[in-house]
């Protein structure tokens, strides 16, 4: 036994830990509700990332992950040494920051529209109309492009003749996959995104409004002056979590849009996990490829997080 008494720093830690437990104790019912969330992410998050070690192995499913040889990063030096590592990587910033660049304003600029209008019951319909695309399902939005810009019977191409002009394979062609996959995902998902920020203007207070407008401001500045600094901090936590998605293509949408004419644009990361890990199962090289990307993804939430924290003040953490 030790013949000094413990120190206050420990006697403060030792009593602040039973006061958390008193104090779960007498909420017990309370806690019991977190066991569900807890015990999702346990298995469905964290216990799967065992397998991540199959990055590093010649996995073998007779041999089981631990079974497999360890062969460190061949799987890695193996992709990055691939001849179409850098279409991969083009093709998969291109479509990614390209929607992140035209798509991650237009909710924010039909926020700003939706909340000056003045008729509330307009103002429901309007919503409504441009929520109703997010609940598409993806081989659904995928159909309607495909019949859209169909080169025979597309709507899209009847007016281009119409004016003139002559019929565009438009899922044919390279150059059109990316235009289409962009403007696709606004049409589906800005309505969508707009509601996040329209309940950030509403918590913004009308007295600013009222004293902008005794001061003689028309709505345009108004906006500019009020609205858009109230929603700047949510403005900045979306634009970092969209961030962290640059790698993260969606691979539903480009593995049905993707065709062997259109290839050179269309093949992503994504779709290129798929092929080789479920196609050819090559379970070791895309379990690699796909950390890969899980990385990228990481460190570039946590590259603009600390930006945003420097110029903006405001930050996920």
């Amino acid at each position: 036994m030790s013949a000094f008494p413990p120190s206050p720093a420990v006697r403060h830690r030792s009593g602040s830990f039973q006061r958390k437990l008193r104090r779960i104790a007498r909420n017990w019912e309370l806690y019991l509700f977190l066991i569900p969330t807890i015990a999702y992410f346990l298995i469905f998050r964290y216990y799967p990332m065992y397998g991540i070690q199959i990055a590093f192995r010649n996995f073998k499913s007779t041999k089981g992950i631990l079974g497999s040889q360890w062969v460190g990063l061949r799987n890695f030096e193996r992709f990055f040494s691939a001849t179409d590592f850098w279409q991969l990587l083009n093709n998969t910033l291109s479509v990614s920051i390209g929607t992140l660049l035209c798509s991650f304003p237009v909710p924010i600029l039909l926020a700003l529209f939706l909340n000056q209008l003045p008729s509330k019951r307009y103002k429901k319909i309007v919503q409504t109309v441009i929520y109703a695309p997010h609940f598409i399902s993806t081989v659904v939005l995928v159909g309607i492009i495909s019949l859209f810009f169909s080169p025979s019977s597309g709507i899209v191409n009847f007016i281009i003749q119409w004016l003139g002009g002559t019929p565009i394979h438009f899922m044919g062609q390279a150059s059109w996959f990316r235009p289409l996959y962009i403007g696709s995902d606004i049409w589906q998902n800005a309505g969508w995104g707009s509601i996040l920020y329209l309940a950030a203007l509403a918590s913004i207070s009308p007295e600013l409004h009222e004293a902008a407008v005794v001061d003689g401001a028309n709505k345009f500045q108004r906006i500019l002056h009020v609205d858009l600094p109230g929603i700047l901090p949510t403005i900045v936590v979306m634009f970092i979590l969209n961030s962290g998605k640059v790698m993260s293509v969606g691979f539903e949408k480009a593995y049905l849009m993707q065709t062997s004419l259109n290839l050179s644009a269309s093949e992503i990361i994504a779709t290129y996990v798929y092929k080789r890990g479920l196609l050819q199962a090559q379970f070791s090289f895309s379990t690699a490829v796909g950390l890969f990307e899980s990385l990228a993804n990481l460190i570039l939430i946590l590259t603009m997080n600390f930006i945003s924290k420097k110029v903006t003040d405001s930050s996920l953490f």
